[in-house]
């Protein structure tokens, strides 16, 4: 068994009743073997991003302590992915479109990852603020490897279009 290791998922949705499918992804991730919740974000409503032409997301971020290695988590999240109606092209066309339920690996512990499927720190992730407004919630020291603190990343971007919904969060499990 692998040592406990603390990473962070975004969620986002925009398909179908969005906040809660990402509230019941939040339950999902506290039940997968080999991991915990630890923390969970609010929700915010933002603009899509990349294809514009399609309804706003619903993001978020949760904080889990796993013993899975982190394609083994990957795995475990796309499956949670299929249990919410997501259905992934093969060819990747889908990438920008809408979607039922996307979790992105955004952070494991502070590793570096670059494996054909795997790319940790998310690639992208110091560019959104979708994801990164989140994740300074309920991580407001955190540093992406390689870029340095999500934070001064976020202090950098506009926000004014991301919107904070009066959904509370999920508890954390104790």
């Amino acid at each position: 068994m692998n040592p406990p290791v603390i990473a962070y998922i975004g969620l986002g949705a925009n398909l179908g009743e969005a906040a809660q499918t990402v509230q019941a992804a939040f339950a999902a991730l506290g039940r997968l073997a080999g991991c915990r919740l630890l923390a969970a974000s609010r929700l915010y409503r933002t603009p899509a991003w990349g294809m514009t032409e399609q309804p706003d997301f619903i993001n978020a971020v949760a904080q889990i302590e796993t013993t899975l290695a982190p394609e083994v988590l990957l795995d475990r999240l796309l499956q949670v992915e299929r249990e919410a109606g997501r259905e992934r092209r093969s060819d990747g066309g889908d990438r920008w479109g809408p979607r039922t339920l996307d979790l992105d690996l955004l952070l494991y512990a502070e590793r570096i990852i670059d494996v054909p499927g795997l790319r940790v720190p998310h690639p992208h992730l110091h560019e959104r603020a979708f994801a990164l407004l989140p994740l300074v919630e309920i991580a407001p020291d955190i540093a992406i490897p390689g870029v340095g603190s999500a934070r001064d990343a976020l202090a950098t971007m506009a926000m004014g279009d991301i919107e904070a919904l009066p959904y509370a969060s999920p508890p954390a499990e104790t």
